[in-house]
């Protein structure tokens, strides 16, 4: 019973310290992709420029962010934790994914603000999003990925040994 409690602990510990860095990758986020424009107008809000380019930008910024992350919590976690492999996994992906849901969170909230009224109406940047919601799965994706490979390769070197 002491080892399931050592080993829930440390996944706890693992999927914390990865949601407050997801904080961090939100801020990152929201300070690399560029802001949608739209403009008010009674029937809601539409695109300032239809043919803008800055939902794919935010997403992809979003995949290279929390990608990033992933890689490098990935590596950190099998630097940490190699006699535990299987809990820094369960870790990493559960974490992984509460990560990128909080980066999504704080990015949205970090940007959006309103403009003075033109003649096409009130125009608005709105707060970033997702729009390819496949992207929130770079950082537990990356992240286990990363382990599994760096695990491979030290265990291939050990057996040839």
């Amino acid at each position: 019973m002491r080892h399931l409690r050592v080993n829930l602990a440390a996944i706890a510990v693992t999927v914390l310290v990865l949601a407050l860095l997801g904080a961090v990758a939100g801020l990152v986020w929201s300070a690399l992709a560029p802001a949608t424009r739209y403009v008010l107008i009674d029937g809601g809000p539409q695109l300032a420029d239809p043919e803008t380019q800055t939902l794919i930008d935010a997403d992809g910024w979003f995949a290279v962010v929390t990608g990033a992350a992933g890689l490098l919590s990935g590596a950190g976690a099998y630097v940490l934790s190699r006699r535990r492999p299987v809990e820094a996994l369960v870790a990493l992906a559960g974490g992984g994914l509460l990560a990128g849901y909080v980066a999504l969170l704080v990015g949205r909230t970090a940007k959006g603000t309103a403009h003075a009224a033109g003649p096409a109406g009130l125009t608005a940047t709105s707060s970033l999003t997702v729009t390819a919601h496949g992207v929130m799965f770079a950082w537990p994706l990356l992240a286990t990925g990363v382990f599994w490979v760096v695990e491979f390769v030290a265990s291939y070197r050990h057996r040839g040994e």
